[in-house]
């Protein structure tokens, strides 16, 4: 009876054995690091931990459950490349790659099981970093404003932004403890034509967009004619809430991928020049996934040739290229700062570069 070497959906029996051995070293490679990294990070913060008299039961699920899935999808990249590298130069050593490719599968056909496996972990890291980490980002950062470094920002400077299109508003200061603001103005234009400007002493927020103001003064404009409205007091609509005036770019990472397109959408409308922190998140979400494809094509073609110092030498060149990768990405964020490029460019930099790197290693590759 002939022996059937096909599973289901089409794979063989080596394209299985590769996968298995794919995400086995990459979720086993992610259990070994993280480990030591919690081991090292409660080290450096079991005194403030002390110090602030966290619950056993905080620390654990408030701060490490959230902690650990922050980490491995933010090094899922080097995990991936140590994974490929680590078995593919074990398989290349004991010469199995050889007896695979002297067999008729060819080393196109060879990549399928790898990229399948990239697939998977490519899937994982954009369902993760987009939808489950944010809001266990937030339960981590309010575990350490709590019990590690508990400083909390209870007023805004210089609060401007578009909040309706053609509205205006600005605030010298507000503070959280009162919800209320100090020299506030509301400008309303037509096109590039002023047609009303509401100044007030303050502004005090009651619920959702209800503000009321004191000491005010309201001046519209008619051509060259100009009225002029005083009072005490009023109430008035002003689409707009406090929390609005303390987001930083601290948290991008609590926003799911929704709320942070929407919240880029509505910042970008309101004319707010700073929000480069949340465009760099935002396209990190997309790129990342897409980084696995490029660490397997790399790892794959560097480690698939046996070479005599085996498996060490594969191993210190994959974390030298992933390191390189992982500095790249980070620093490549200032070119956005400095203007030189867009956001968007300077988060798909590293993937480019490294795209081509890993093209040009998989047409030297040996075959």
């Amino acid at each position: 009876m002939k022996k059937i070497n096909y599973h289901i959906f089409g794979l063989k029996r080596i394209d299985t054995y590769i996968i298995k051995k794919f995400l086995g070293t990459y979720f086993f490679s992610i259990i070994l690091i993280l480990s030591i990294a919690v081991v090292f990070d409660l080290t450096e913060k079991l005194d403030n931990f002390v110090e602030h008299n966290a619950p056993l039961k905080a620390i654990i699920f408030d701060y490490y459950f959230n902690f650990i899935p922050y980490y491995m999808n933010m090094f899922s990249p080097l995990f991936t490349f140590i994974a490929v590298i680590f078995f593919t130069s074990k398989m290349a050593s004991n010469t199995e790659i050889i007896a695979i490719l002297s067999s008729g599968v060819s080393f196109r056909r060879l990549m399928l099981p790898y990229f399948l496996s990239a697939a998977v972990i490519g899937s994982i890291s954009f369902v993760v970093g987009g939808y489950i980490i944010p809001p266990a980002n937030k339960k981590m950062l309010n575990f350490e404003d709590k019990y590690v470094r508990p400083i909390k920002q209870t007023n805004a400077q210089n609060v401007q932004m578009e909040v309706e299109k053609g509205v205006i508003m600005y605030i010298e200061r507000f503070e959280v403890s009162n919800n209320t603001g100090y020299r506030f103005s509301l400008e309303k234009f037509n096109g590039k034509t002023l047609v009303s400007r509401l100044t007030a002493q303050t502004i005090t927020w009651d619920s959702a967009y209800h503000w009321r103001i004191t000491d005010y003064l309201q001046r519209n404009f008619n051509g060259m004619r100009e009225k002029i409205t005083k009072g005490s007091s009023k109430d008035t609509t002003i689409m707009v809430q406090p929390e609005e005036f303390f987001i930083t770019a601290q948290e991008a990472p609590q926003m799911n991928n929704h709320k942070l397109g929407s919240y880029l959408s509505k910042q970008r409308k309101r004319g707010v020049g700073n929000i480069q922190g949340f465009e760099d998140e935002y396209y990190k979400r997309f790129s990342m996934p897409l980084a696995a494809f490029i660490m397997t094509l790399i790892g794959v073609s560097l480690s698939s040739r046996k070479v005599r110092g085996g498996m060490g030498i594969h191993l210190g060149i994959g974390l030298a290229l992933s390191s390189i990768y992982i500095l790249f990405s980070t620093m490549s964020t200032s070119f956005s700062v400095s203007g030189s490029m867009t956001s968007f460019q300077a988060v798909w930099l590293p993937n480019v570069v490294f795209l081509l790197i890993g093209i040009y290693l998989y047409r030297t590759a040996p075959k």
